[in-house]
């Protein structure tokens, strides 16, 4: 592990500060992505700005409906919230088939958006990779591919982003509140927040330089059946081949995010009329343009096939 200086920041306009003020520095709370990067040298900060004591861990009530959780709300406390669960289902559904119990009650809400890929060869240093060092390469091109994404990728990366949380925030239509270093604050709907590779695979959000998130604000309810299913290779403790974030109302519209296909949650809103048609031709749209390999090919048929189970399960 190379050699970095530590502070504890008192409040989210202190944390943003101490980040402008050192180059290199990174936010630090439940750290269960950021020091396995570090431990591997992927991720090398001079300067580590640990927020654990700034508040940002409540989940509260928001005028009009909808609630606010905090940047710091952990992902147990979030799942077993009583309101997430009633009005919230698909989140806390997600958060519970994310990780293990023990990571999930270290883990944050903005530290889970922000969590880095788990593609083999981002953590494998031996071999180029665009996104762990810009310009090297992509050695998933022409390499072993399964887990990684099918649509929404580019000639520098087909990398997936592996949060589950990520996807049902994107089902539900979420915004994520930042304060940047010169104490600005912004709101960033979670359809914007996460970035496609493109030509700058490196650069996973929108946030600026030292932008904290603070808090990400949930809509009001929208009611109707909320379901998630993951597929993975192992029942716990796996990443998703694909995930399918959904909220069903009773005439059979809907809204549906997929996970485990793309570098970011993957939502389009412009095919969810065809969702009453069923789960072939809604898949059809969101996926046209797909680029798969010989190794991840069947993500498209097993995405519809999880949508067509998931579209069961809210008739039942």
């Amino acid at each position: 592990m190379k050699a970095f200086t530590y502070e504890r920041a008192r409040t989210p306009a202190e944390a943003a500060a101490a980040a402008r003020r050192t180059p290199g520095a990174r936010f630090i709370a439940g750290g269960t992505n950021l020091l396995d990067l570090m431990k591997l040298q992927i991720e090398t900060p001079t300067h580590l700005v640990d927020v654990n004591g700034i508040g940002l861990d409540a989940i509260e009530p928001q005028p009009g409906g909808g609630l606010r959780v905090g940047a710091l709300v952990r992902n147990t406390d979030l799942a077993a919230d009583s309101r997430v669960r009633r009005d919230y289902a698909v989140l806390s559904r997600a958060l519970l088939s994310g990780a293990s119990g023990q990571l999930r009650n270290k883990a944050t809400t903005a530290g889970n958006l922000l969590q880095r890929t788990r593609c083999p060869y981002f953590y494998d240093t031996d071999q180029p990779c665009n996104k762990r060092q810009p310009g090297s390469g992509c050695a998933a091109q022409g390499g072993y591919s399964r887990q990684l994404a099918v649509v929404g990728t580019s000639n520098a990366c087909i990398a997936t982003h592996p949060s589950d949380m990520a996807v049902a925030m994107r089902v539900l239509d979420a915004t994520v509140e930042t304060v940047r270093p010169d104490g600005s604050a912004r709101t960033i709907p979670i359809a914007d927040f996460h970035r496609l590779p493109g030509d700058t695979p490196q650069v996973d959000t929108v946030l600026e330089a030292g932008e904290l998130i603070t808090a990400v604000s949930l809509p009001p309810p929208v009611g109707g059946r909320h379901v998630y299913r993951k597929v993975r290779d192992r029942a716990s403790y796996a990443f998703a081949l694909v995930s399918v974030a959904a909220v069903i109302q009773p005439d059979g519209s809907g809204r549906v995010a997929v996970g485990g296909v793309a570098h970011k949650p993957w939502r389009l809103e412009a095919a969810e009329p065809l969702l009453p048609q069923g789960a072939k031709a809604f898949t059809a749209q969101l996926l046209a343009g797909a680029r798969t390999t010989e190794h991840n090919a069947f993500k498209l048929p097993l995405v519809e096939r999880t949508l067509a189970a998931v579209l069961a399960d809210t008739r039942a």
